[in-house]
């Protein structure tokens, strides 16, 4: 307590002593004219006195707010014995956290009594530290665990100003308030062991599909699927009774699954291994690989509102292509497993249901506006001149926003410009878009289905109809209710999705500087029709071929300069095989004009090396650090990305990191990987 000073009889008591000080220096002057010696002897005394005086002032005012304490909790033996005797732990702090006083149940719960203990009480009690505290006449509760029990802890702001006024010993040395915390801890570990026996009791539900069975059973003949089905039936069956869990069977390929909130720590821990164990059915020698998707709702007052979010989790697990658990409680999403391709499906049935409702939309508004991700990519730009041929069709203004021009955007955007069959206006500019877009717009999003990647997130808010058509997985962030949403990871590019809608058009047509652009956007993406090309990929470019693609001209525009090639070598030559499998590096963004497609290219190229099962290449790019992540289909770049901000597919995915420098986010990513390779989470 430092701005109070003493006051009625302290201070009389200090100024008997200073009194006999005085008389005692006046004796050692008149000793001084009998004899020196005796007089320097005198002296000396009167200077241990002086010392002793105010080592006793320096403890008698830093014991201040102490004595005071004792004095307003002490005054009567009533009021003393019901502090000390509380059954509620109880202490006092001065400004600063440290202890003054507390009755016997706090020195009980702790081991720790202010007599012989004045230190700040966090040295006792962890998190309890003064940032914690209440401002002025102001108190605070929170829950605290100490000792393995659960308490509720009230903070206390007291003003002490009236009785310092009032107690006669000190007085205040200015006009500021003087305060003293009271800590109360109110013990509620049953109430909180009931809460959590409850709330483990509770029932969550669940909703399981088999991704493939139909492509399963089909290369079966029937009894050896019927054997195949039993085993399948039986191995969830098994898996879900070692758990106190039921399962229910309500369609060929579709489960209903009920479980104590206490057994889903257990599935977590476990990673739902069951979308492993799954995949060893087998009849005879063949293994079929069959794959799960599982969608996990809890945390809701009712069944209905889990059930209700287990559709959407399933929903989400299926969007990012299957083979993985999704779990939705409150507002948090965990994803478990997605460590296999996405299957691919032989039927069209739901590419042919999507473009008849995407047409019914593009008929009933009176314009359309195309938009990607930002740093527009060649598959986003081809499957945005896609849809603008669409919409061209019904005769309706279609507008592309164009945010960046990078090196693989470039050439097809000139030759549309210089093009005299194509509108001036068709590429339109962030802000001009902003200016076009109300309510009555069509956003056609393509190529993302993040509302932070958009290319101008401020559009999602300006209109009231979007259509949402991407093959990248689902991540926690989504384009919030689309009137159309087309999500294909199984697809290699959004390019190929849009052909597939095409092909179900009536009266459409790609001229072939269309179909050049379309199938630029599918080869960059399958790296040359190597990677994540399936049959509908072969198929999608063969319809791009007979519409007049040309694959030497789209060759010929993407021929590199040699400063993206040098730019290429030397991110190559940097690279570090980090714990033996993965290869990371920085590919320098001041050399060439798209670092971006750069930072791609390299990490295409580094897959080579025999030793990469997935490669990272990090460049910077404006005010942010770029990752561009690649894999073959050993490791699943996608769940690595994720834990960046990021995404993308198993064998392709990137992220974006902000504020920090090239060094720290290459850390960071170390960091992931070091976490989730031990966690067996690759």
């Amino acid at each position: 307590m430092k701005k109070v000073r003493l006051s009625g009889q302290a201070k009389k008591i200090l100024r008997y002593r200073i009194l006999l000080l005085l008389i005692l220096i006046f004796f050692n002057i008149f000793i001084y004219t009998v004899d020196d010696s005796a007089g320097a002897f005198m002296t000396l005394g009167i200077i241990c006195y002086v010392i002793a005086l105010l080592i006793y002032f320096w403890l008698m005012r830093a014991s201040m707010l102490e004595n005071l304490i004792t004095f307003a909790t002490e005054f009567g033996q009533v009021e003393k014995n019901v502090f000390k005797n509380l059954s509620v732990p109880y202490a006092l702090t001065d400004e600063r956290g440290r202890l003054l006083w507390n009755n016997n149940y706090f020195a009980q719960m702790t081991g720790k009594d202010a007599t012989s203990y004045h230190r700040p009480v966090s040295t006792i009690l962890q998190d309890v530290t003064i940032d914690r505290f209440p401002a002025k006449n102001e108190e605070i509760n929170y829950e605290y665990e100490y000792n393995g029990r659960y308490y509720e802890l009230k903070i206390t702001n007291i003003v002490l100003d009236e009785l310092i006024d009032t107690s006669g010993i000190v007085e205040r040395e200015t006009e500021e308030s003087q305060y003293i915390y009271s800590l109360m801890f109110f013990d509620k570990t049953d109430v909180h062991e009931y809460q959590e026996k409850y709330k483990n009791e509770r029932t969550i539900c669940g909703l399981m599909i088999i991704d493939n069975y139909d492509e399963v059973m089909d290369n079966n003949e029937d009894i050896k699927a019927s054997l195949l089905t039993a085993l399948l039936d039986h191995k969830i069956n098994t898996y879900f009774q070692s758990i106190d869990g039921i399962v229910q069977k309500y369609d060929k390929d579709k489960y209903l699954l009920v479980v104590k909130y206490k057994e889903l720590p257990k599935l977590e821990e476990a990673h739902f291994d069951l979308l492993e164990q799954i995949k060893t059915i087998h009849s005879g020698t063949e293994i079929l690989n069959f794959t799960m998707s599982i969608g996990i709702g809890a945390g809701q007052e009712n069944y209905g509102e889990n059930m209700r979010m287990a559709h959407k989790a399933l929903d989400v697990a299926l969007g990012r292509g299957g083979d993985q658990a999704v779990v939705r409680e409150g507002e948090s999403v965990r994803y478990y497993g997605g460590k296999s391709q996405a299957v691919e499906k032989s039927t069209r049935v739901k590419a042919r249901i999507k473009s008849q409702a995407l047409q019914e939309f593009i008929e009933s508004k009176p314009k359309v506006v195309i938009m990607g991700h930002r740093n527009l990519d060649i598959d986003s730009f081809g499957a945005a001149i896609g849809i603008h041929r669409m919409v061209r069709s019904f005769e309706k203004p279609a507008y592309i926003v164009i945010d960046t021009e990078t090196s693989s955007t470039k050439p097809f955007i000139d030759a549309f410009r210089n093009n005299a069959d194509y509108d001036k206006k068709m590429f339109v500019t962030v802000h001009e878009a902003k200016e076009i877009v109300d309510p009555n717009t069509l956003l056609v999003v393509v190529d993302t289905n993040s509302p932070k990647y958009v290319c101008v997130p401020e559009l999602l808010r300006q209109t009231k109809t979007i259509v949402v058509l991407d093959h990248h997985r689902q991540g926690n962030e989504i384009i919030r209710d689309p009137g159309l949403s087309y999500i294909q990871p199984s697809a290699s590019s959004t390019c190929e999705m849009v052909v597939d809608l095409f092909q179900f058009g009536s009266g459409f047509k790609l001229n072939p500087l269309e179909a050049d652009t379309l199938y630029a956007g599918m080869m960059i993406d399958t790296d040359n029709f190597m990677n994540k090309a399936g049959v509908r990929t072969f198929e999608a470019a063969a319809y791009l071929r007979r519409c007049g693609a040309d694959v030497i001209h789209v060759r010929k525009m993407f021929r590199e300069d040699f400063a993206n090639l040098r730019a290429i070598g030397s991110t190559m030559e940097s690279a570090e095989l980090y714990r033996k499998r993965f290869l990371i590096s920085v590919c320098p963004s001041d050399e060439v004009a798209s670092p971006q497609i750069v930072a791609s290219e390299a990490a295409n190229r580094m897959l080579d090396i025999r030793e990469a099962q997935a490669t990272f290449v990090l460049t910077k790019l404006r005010n942010e650090i770029n990752i561009s992540a690649r894999s073959i289909n050993d490791v699943n770049v996608q769940i690595i990305m994720e834990r960046l901000g990021g995404g993308g597919h198993l064998n392709m995915a990137g992220a974006q990191l902000k504020g920090v420098t090239i060094d720290e986010a290459e850390r960071q990513l170390k960091r992931v990987l070091d976490e989730m390779d031990m966690n067996g989470d690759i």
